[in-house]
């Protein structure tokens, strides 16, 4: 009989990011720490491994936008890798976080040398753009109350793979409006409805309850 072959274990990228290497350096963000500004030079990916991380981008008129919120697992300030010289936008930590970086040149090097990392990244791509074109046809056709319930869910990692995350951390109603794409006034009108119909409270944070999805699915 022929000796059986071993398994080579899983892909560990956790494992992958900490091994020591000159490239890849941890840090610790507290909230609001900026990570990276608009306009610094772009020469890195960064990694979350615990905490949110905000992304925003000023307008020459002085007009901010959030384009996305990030949680653990997401990759971020990949656009060095296609070769944008500057950043599009800012990255800001939204509670405590702890970051990977990734120089350039190592990301590069791992995507050409380690077939399992490149597979992982090429999936966080794809899976990046998939939430943009849901983002996209979400602020074209669904209302500001759609939209809010929408972010509500994806704070709290409704959807995604692992335990739903159901107190969020700690974020300013003007933060969602920027999100949303509508008023201050408008998301507190929406969050005290949804808080009367049992969708969220505010028990030591906001808590998100899965029955908020209701006002995604109803029509």
């Amino acid at each position: 009989m022929k000796p059986k072959k071993k398994l080579k274990p899983p892909f560990d990228l956790t494992d992958f990011l900490t091994k020591a290497n000159g490239g890849r350096t941890s840090a610790e963000y507290r909230a609001n720490d900026r990570i990276f500004v608009q306009g610094d030079p772009a020469n890195a990916v960064f990694y979350i491994k615990e905490g949110k991380v905000k992304l925003t981008v000023l307008s020459k008129q002085g007009k901010e936008a959030v384009v996305a919120i990030l949680g653990p697992g997401d990759f971020f300030g990949e656009g060095c890798l296609a070769g944008q010289p500057t950043r599009m936008g800012t990255a800001v930590s939204m509670s405590m976080c702890s970051i990977t970086k990734l120089e350039k040149a190592d990301v590069i090097r791992a995507l050409h040398e380690e077939p399992a990392f490149s597979e992982v990244f090429v999936a966080h791509l794809l899976s990046r753009n998939v939430r943009i074109e849901e983002d996209l046809v979400d602020q074209l056709f669904n209302s500001s109350e759609k939209r809010l319930a929408r972010v509500l869910l994806l704070l709290a990692n409704f959807g995604k793979e692992g335990t739903p995350q159901t107190v969020i951390p700690k974020i300013s109603q003007e933060t969602l409006a920027e999100i949303v794409g509508t008023t201050r006034p408008r998301v507190s009108f929406f969050m005290n409805r949804f808080r009367k119909l049992g969708f969220i409270d505010y028990n030591g944070g906001l808590k998100i309850h899965s029955s908020l999805l209701n006002i995604v699915l109803h029509d």
